[in-house]
């Protein structure tokens, strides 16, 4: 077993369609499912290892991949160079895997597999040495035009050197500093994404929320429904919530569209 697997990883503490909106809303759509098919296929081309965009995906298990399938390595030294191409379907190699860590909304920590942090040094070569996370060892992800860069407290962006070290010492982000942060942690769907504003929250909230929405307020008064809510709660395990919520507000006789 060699030193780098003895190290163990550890924790940081939008009345009425057009058809011609029709068909711009199903190009859309249309886009979007290219375009997540395109990184499903970039995934697998990978190793299953895919690509972030957004630095709210820059978390966990992850690896800096310059060019095509080349990753940052690190080195029993502290120092880090650029790994060999690796095949199709290949991921990185052990000692290329890299743990991200949020440091605020804009920052984020990188931790190497022997346990300390990448920053950079006074002549702005790229170590791994540290125990914990100071200025230096924050890392700022530039997105632009579907390119990432990555810079660092000093104002300079990690790149690759002629002799394949990974420095930090250009102020402009050109070719040799563009990269990809690419990660294993599985995505975590938000199961509110999709669901209207109104809909989020408990039954009574959501009750109130649509009387909010649909209510005139002759006398800034809202009328709720004070009956029990057990209907609601049946009716949105049926799939039939809108229609159990127009029921209790045609009762009350207040709404724009229940009479």
């Amino acid at each position: 077993m060699s030193e780098y697997d003895k190290v163990r990883i550890g924790k940081l503490v939008l009345k009425g369609e057009k058809p011609k909106s029709k068909k711009r809303k199903h190009k859309k759509q249309h886009n979007k499912d290219k375009a997540e098919s395109v990184q499903d296929e970039d995934s697998i081309l990978h190793g299953g290892w895919w690509k972030a965009t957004s630095i709210a995906e820059i978390t966990g298990t992850v690896a800096i991949e310059f060019g095509n399938s080349c990753y940052v390595k690190a080195l029993d030294n502290g120092l880090f160079t650029l790994g060999a191409p690796h095949d199709e379907k290949e991921g990185p190699s052990p000692e290329e895997i890299l743990t991200a860590f949020p440091v605020n909304d804009t920052k984020i920590a990188l931790k190497s597999g022997y346990g300390k942090y990448i920053g950079v040094d006074k002549k702005g070569v790229v170590i791994g040495r540290s125990d914990a996370v100071g200025a230096m060892e924050q890392w700022e992800p530039i997105f632009e035009d579907g390119k990432l860069a990555l810079l660092s407290n000093t104002g300079c962006f990690m790149s690759v050197a002629d002799d394949d070290d990974i420095t930090c010492e250009r102020t402009k982000a050109g070719p040799s500093e563009i990269l990809t942060i690419r990660s294993l942690t599985q995505k975590i769907q938000d199961s509110s994404k999709n669901v209207p504003t109104e809909e989020q929250g408990s039954l009574a909230e959501v009750e109130i929320n649509y009387v909010r929405k649909f209510q005139k307020f002759q006398d800034k008064k809202l009328r709720i429904n004070v009956e029990s809510r057990a209907e609601l709660e049946q009716a949105k395990n049926e799939g039939n919530l809108h229609e159990a919520l127009l029921d209790r507000r045609s009762k009350m006789k207040a709404d724009r569209y229940c009479k």
